[in-house]
């Protein structure tokens, strides 16, 4: 019988990049859990998630009584939900018994429990204070949390709909530089023709910054610029504009880096821990001065901080944008 080790976990499962909170505040709990579990169980992934679900209901029905030890063991409860939520994954990648139903099943059972929570928070709160901007907020979080979902997916679209283009253009394939349709099942937009004498074959490599960056966190652009000049590639990146105008992201991502937590400071899971654990821990204040709560005052701040990150990675797609098409035209110069 396999006996696995922390090592082995952190080797094999921790994401080169992670949430600030997951780094920080989970995978040193959950890690641990991981390798007695592995080793000393046959628990399935999905057996985790199913835990996990049932750690949420159990947060959301204590979110629900309203008053402040009921809402702490409801903000304990979703955390340690949380740390089950991310120990599935990782036994899934440590035993190689990951599956795409698995997946599918840890994603709809994380927004369930959050959504649930959440709701049964405000209602809550609303049911014992009779505050109406409680239930006003709801509608709020629950739009702010379906944007980044949206955002997110359609930014990753477009981005990688601009990498298949760069890499056709660099093959000796003809496309345009039209990106605004990221549902297309064609990644080249549909408008790569096919290609001419020497084209993939003897078209020019291509290596993509943020993939370079993403696969080694470790490096710097510099450092990608001279590995692909041993190598005989050209690098492409979409990003430079942003990177020249935010010298001081640069700094900061590197500087992170060191402690695998990713730039975007205030993500989905960032959101979903404040406005679940950290605002209703607020309610502890009810115990000095009664009926003294942050909930509404962490919530709306969490909101703005999240839509504030969305907008910085919009305006980051738009500079990326500008950057492709140069590029794009560069390249199609160059074969000309």
């Amino acid at each position: 019988m396999t006996t696995f080790t922390l090592a082995d976990v952190r080797e094999r499962t921790y994401k080169s990049r992670d949430a600030w909170w997951t780094v920080f505040l989970v995978d040193p709990l959950a890690s641990r859990l991981v390798v007695w579990t592995a080793n000393r169980t046959d628990i399935t992934p999905n057996q985790i998630t199913f835990g996990a679900g049932v750690l949420g209901a159990g947060s959301a029905a204590a979110f629900a009584m309203g008053s402040w030890p009921w809402l702490v063991l409801g903000a304990v409860l979703f955390h340690l939900s949380f740390v089950l939520d991310c120990m599935d994954g990782k036994i899934a990648r440590l035993k190689g018994t990951g599956s795409v139903f698995g997946a599918w099943v840890d994603f709809v059972f994380d927004r369930i429990r959050f959504f649930g929570c959440m709701m049964a928070l405000l209602v809550g709160q609303w049911a014992v204070t009779g505050q109406a901007v409680y239930l006003l907020l709801a509608p709020v979080a629950v739009f702010v949390d379906l944007l980044r979902y949206l955002n997110g997916a359609q930014v990753a679209k477009t981005r990688q709909s601009m990498r298949e283009k760069l890499r056709e253009a660099a093959a000796g394939r003809e496309v345009d530089a039209d990106v605004a349709d990221p549902e297309s099942t064609d990644p080249s937009g549909g408008a790569a023709a096919e290609p001419e004498d020497g084209g993939e074959e003897g078209g020019e490599r291509v290596v993509f910054m943020e993939e370079a960056l993403r696969e080694d966190p470790s490096l710097d652009r510099e450092q990608v610029y001279a590995r692909a000049r041993a190598e005989g590639a050209r690098v492409v990146d979409v990003h430079a504009g942003f990177s020249e105008r935010m010298g001081w992201y640069e700094r900061l991502r590197r500087s992170l880096l060191r402690s695998r937590v990713r730039p975007h400071l205030f993500s989905g899971i960032e959101f979903e821990m404040f406005v679940c654990v950290v605002a209703p821990l607020t309610a502890v204040l009810s115990a000095v001065w009664p009926g003294t709560t942050l909930i509404v005052a962490v919530t709306v701040l969490s909101c703005a901080a999240l839509l504030a990150f969305e907008l910085a990675i919009v305006y980051k797609l738009w500079m990326a944008t500008r950057d492709f098409t140069r590029e794009l035209a560069r390249l199609q110069h160059r074969r000309a």
